[in-house]
């Protein structure tokens, strides 16, 4: 029997698409709302790396900017730029470090440009959050990627 205070049963919105191997289709936004919507519809597996990889970030740099660019979640320091990006494929998460290459020890894995290094995080591998803590902290102090929406004021 329904009372006069009974609301329908709300209607769960559809998951984001997911684009080509398995990146979620998040819109550009500004701050920490999007990054968590990019996370929440991270496939399988791939949600709880999310979510760790996002708390040790904001844990090891307090204040880090967040941004959601061309599908993928960036982080940064307010007028320094962006330190890192992340990127779903199909097998496994891409952690990109933009000035990687300064990083020590240096990320594992090679990139097309010289400065920047991944590091990629597969189903059932052990994270090592104090080396990813690590990288992260060096990465946040040096210069980052100058893109738009590093700076409140440009």
């Amino acid at each position: 029997m329904k009372t006069a205070n009974a609301k329908p049963a709300a209607v769960q919105a559809a998951p984001p698409p997911l684009l080509s191997g398995g990146n979620p289709q998040i819109a550009k936004g500004y701050g920490d709302a999007p990054v968590q919507a990019y996370i929440a519809a991270m496939p399988g597996w791939k949600a709880d790396v999310g979510c760790r990889l996002d708390a040790l970030i904001t844990r090891t740099v307090p204040g880090v900017h967040k941004a959601v660019k061309w599908n993928s979640p960036f982080y940064g320091v307010e007028c320094q730029g962006w330190f890192l990006g992340i990127h779903c494929f199909a097998k496994y998460i891409k952690v990109a470090f933009f000035r990687g290459a300064s990083l020590s020890p240096v990320p594992p894995e090679t990139s097309k440009q010289k400065d920047v290094r991944y590091f990629h995080i597969r189903e059932g591998d052990r994270l090592d959050e104090e080396q990813f803590a690590a990288w992260v902290k060096q990465a946040s102090q040096l210069p980052g990627e100058r893109m738009q929406g590093a700076c409140r004021s440009g």
